[in-house]
This record gives structure tokens, C-alpha cells and sequence, in this order.
């Protein structure tokens, strides 16, 4: 279905809100394709609804982005307690990520005539997604909150949703944040998807046209096409070679320095008692496979323990497309 005409320019019209709008994002694993979504190539990935992020809008007089109780500490301890908390968290908090889609929902709205409300909000969020381990939690944060801003300013009907993900990537991209549309898609949508799409030193060869990189991209490219395949036979046996191929490529284009010890390791434990291993996104995390059933997931826990790994099940999450959303949506 496509939207419905208007030739004057659109609004978000005049009417009160005064609700207090939430949503939750979920975290995004990468199954087969990733990284060439960064390289125009395709990806199949999926939200999961072990971990999320959620965003809370409440209207305020004045327009307050709220600080993370956690991830945003400014108040410490000590100078020590400071020191060891930025080399496990980072710099970087949740706050500029809320700053950044605001600022591109309304350039987006601005450049495409939709009209706003004058009226202020206070934009807060929240997150379990562990940090660091490639399962999109920046993303997840930006996405939930863009939904607060749709709904807020009531313009849900006149952003399409192909256009949302975009918006995301844009938010990340103005923070130096470089990924593929995966993680926004999926997130979007909240479903399997399977996308074309239009890293450091590979990424330079990649772009000096380096035949290797080039060709291995498209390989892993590939792997995501015969992974749908393989996805709708039900041929587990195809899909755990896919996925196994699907970081032996990574590997040998980014090489071990790179890719780290202890990501190496979590795969090679999956490997170890027969399972698929891959990274969820660019490692700190890996999604495995074991297409044996019950009996080889006991075998994996059993490993992953030894290694003092944790072994999380994965639980999928149904689209949560309503139908505002699917009335945005192009004709094919």
C-alpha cells in the first residue's frame, strides 16, 4: 500500500498530547552476509528479545534530554573508580545518540515540509544490551526513540517506514559511527530480514579496489542469498556450512590481531562439539548454530562453561508492525 495523496504540505497538527510515549528497540544478530552490509553487499539478520532499549517521552516545558542514571555517570568515587569505569564503559554514553536522531528527524521534516508542534518534551532511555558485543545496542537506543518522536509529534503516517532506517544510520553517522543498514532494518521492522545494502584497513582496500577484499565481500554477499535458500528448504546441514564459511572469510580478511583471541576462541568452542559459529555483528559476541538439536546445545553449555563463556538461548521476536506502519509502506 502507498500513502494516501496530500498536496499541501504536511503537519503534525495541533492537537495536545500529553501521554507519556515509550518503546523498546531489540538487539539485532547478524546470521549470515555480515560485513558486507557496509559494503553494498546483503545480509540476513533478525531482532532478538533477549536484550533491548527503550525510550520514554514525556512532555515538559522545556526540551530536556535526560541523562542515563548509569551509562551517562559523571559522578564518581574517585579518580581511580573514574579511570576504571571508562576502561570497561567507554566515553560515550547514551545522550548523544538521543541528540542526534532528534536533530536528523528534524532536518528530515524540515527538508520534506512536514510541520511540527511547538510543544517541548523530556527524552530519557534505557538498556540491558551488554556493550560491545555487536548486537546493535546504539542503534536500538536511536530506533525506540525515533518511534517516541513519530508518535509525539503524530507524523508516524507520513514517514515511510523504508525511510526510518535511514534515519538512524544518519543519526550514527553524525556521531562517526560507521555500520551497515542491518542493524536499522531489522530493528525497524522487527523481522527476518534478508536486504541488499548499499572497517578500517579492509575498508581503505576495498575502496582502492582491492581484488581480494572485493571478491571476498561478494562472497559473503553471497552466503546471505544462499542462506535464504537454504532457510526456506530447511537445509540445517547447508546452513551451518554457510555460516561456518561465513566467518572463515572475515577472519582471513581481517586477520586474528584484529579479530581478537577471545572472539577466535568462542568460535572455535562452538566448532569444537559440531555446532555453527559466527559473530553477531563485529565481535564480543557470537551466534551459534547447532543443527543436532537438544543434545549438541548440552554439549555446547557444557563447552562454553569450561571456557567461561555464558551460553544465551535465543528468543525472537514477532514483528510489531502496526497499521500506521504498514500503510506507509511502498508498493513493490
Amino acid at each position: 500500500a502507498s500513502m494516501d495523496p496530500n498536496p499541501e504540505p504536511a503537519s503534525s497538527g495541533d492537537e495536545n498530547n500529553n501521554d507519556v510515549l515509550e518503546y523498546r528497540s531489540f538487539a539485532r544478530i547478524g546470521f549470515l552476509g555480515n560485513p558486507s552490509d557496509v559494503y553494498f553487499g546483503r545480509t540476513i539478520s533478525f531482532t532478538i528479545g533477549n536484550f533491548w532499549a527503550s525510550a520514554k517521552l514525556e512532555p515538559s516545558d522545556h526540551l530536556l534530554i535526560k541523562p542515563h542514571p548509569f551509562h551517562d555517570l559523571v559522578r564518581f568515587d574517585s579518580l581511580d573508580n573514574l579511570v576504571c569505569r571508562l576502561k570497561n564503559e567507554g566515553y560515550y554514553g547514551g545522550v548523544r545518540l538521543l541528540m542526534a536522531i532528534c536533530k536528523v528527524f528534524r532536518s528530515y521534516c524540515k527538508d520534506n515540509d512536514i510541520r511540527l508542534h511547538d510543544r517541548n518534551f523530556t527524552l530519557s532511555y534505557d538498556t540491558n544490551i551488554p556493550r560491545q558485543t555487536g548486537l546493535s545496542g546504539s542503534s536500538a537506543i536511536v530506533s525506540a526513540a525515533l518511534s517516541c518522536l513519530l508518535d509525539y509529534y503524530n507524523v508516524r503516517h507520513l514517514i515511510r517506514i523504508e525511510v526510518r532506517p535511514n534515519l538512524i544510520l544518519n543519526a550514527e553517522k553524525e556521531l562517526g559511527i560507521v555500520a551497515g543498514l542491518q542493524d536499522r532494518v531489522a530493528q525497524v521492522y522487527a523481522l527476518l530480514i534478508f536486504k541488499w545494502h548499499v572497517h578500517s584497513t579492509v575498508r581503505r582496500k576495498w575502496l582502492d579496489g582491492d581484488e581480494f577484499i572485493i571478491s571476498s565481500m561478494a562472497e559473503i554477499a553471497k552466503l546471505a542469498e544462499e542462506g535464504r535458500t537454504a532457510l526456506l528448504n530447511k537445509d540445517y546441514t547447508k546452513l551451518k556450512e554457510l555460516m561456518n564459511r561465513n566467518f572463515d572469510l572475515r577472519r582471513i580478511m581481517f586477520g586474528d590481531e584484529c579479530l581478537g583471541a577471545m572472539n577466535i576462541e568462542m568460535v572455535e568452542v562452538a566448532r569444537k562439539i559440531g555446532a555453527a559459529a559466527k559473530f553477531t555483528g563485529s565481535g564480543g559476541a557470537v551466534v551459534a548454530f547447532c543443527p543436532d538439536g537438544p543434545s549438541q546445545v548440552k554439549l555446547l553449555e557444557e563447552e562454553c562453561k569450561k571456557a567461561g563463556f555464558i551460553v544465551e538461548p535465543v528468543k525472537l521476536v514477532p514483528t510489531r508492525l502496526n497499521n500506521s506502519d504498514l500503510k506507509t509502506l511502498s508498493n513493490p
